[in-house]
């Protein structure tokens, strides 16, 4: 019995360990249900980078950043993708923490259609079927007026440039279709040697971390942002 005891008291501080490294911790009443996946990268300043669309206008916006994807640049600049200069930043892709957790940033909606309200909200997403036991605590950086309700956009290099095909083009010289295919993007992690060295690593996660499963199905529920998350993107919802 006294063994049983340390065993769960282990596995317990393991568990807290966790939580209190990322913050993982549920909001009460928040948001939660099940959800479905895509992924993308159109390399176009994000809808939550508008401070307008934030909870709070007066908060910090996501940070957007010039050509070169890693220069920061002010929040009133005008998208790449309609004709201006601002482009997502290349340091808003997926991160691997372990074999079972990540870290990312998604465009979102929870309502259907573009779908600001949750702007900077951070989710955690528990993958079903073949990635059962897989977890992703993701931003809402993002969404789109193509997302269906509680639809997850992860912002993967090299997952397609979906409606938006001036972004990646502008910035990185490849077709106006991305690289691979213009919705989902490249087919192996073989391709990811065409995107920009900076990017090559996310668009790895796709097969490595993912398995290489395509639009996987999962639950989520809202907890409070890392400060991982929020250090990369500025924004805190």
């Amino acid at each position: 019995m006294k063994l049983l005891t340390i065993i769960i008291v282990a596995l317990s501080t393991v568990e807290i360990a966790l939580s209190n490294e990322y913050n993982v911790k549920l909001i009460e009443y928040g948001l939660s249900g099940n959800g479905i996946t895509t992924r993308y990268w159109d390399c176009c300043k994000p809808s939550c980078a508008w401070a307008e669309n934030l909870k709070d206008p007066t908060g910090t916006p996501v940070a957007s950043c010039a050509a070169d994807g890693s220069t920061k640049i002010s929040a009133s600049t005008q998208s790449s993708c309609i004709g201006g200069t601002s482009y997502m930043c290349s340091n808003q892709q997926p991160s691997v923490v372990n074999e079972t957790f990540a870290l990312g940033y998604v465009a979102a909606s929870f309502t259907g259609g573009a779908d600001t309200n949750m702007c900077c909200a951070c989710m955690l997403l528990s993958f079903q079927d073949s990635l059962q036991g897989k977890k992703m605590l993701v931003q809402v950086t993002n969404t789109g007026g193509d997302l269906g309700a509680n639809q997850f956009d992860i912002a993967i290099p090299g997952g397609g440039v979906g409606i938006f095909t001036q972004g990646c083009s502008s910035q990185w010289g490849c077709p106006s279709s991305g690289w691979g295919d213009q919705y989902g993007g490249v087919s192996s992690a073989s391709d990811c040697s065409q995107l920009p060295e900076v990017l090559q690593d996310g668009c790895k996660f796709r097969f490595e971390f993912m398995g290489g499963v395509s639009n996987p199905p999962v639950t989520f529920e809202q907890v409070e942002c890392p400060s991982e998350l929020i250090s990369v993107t500025g924004c805190n919802y």
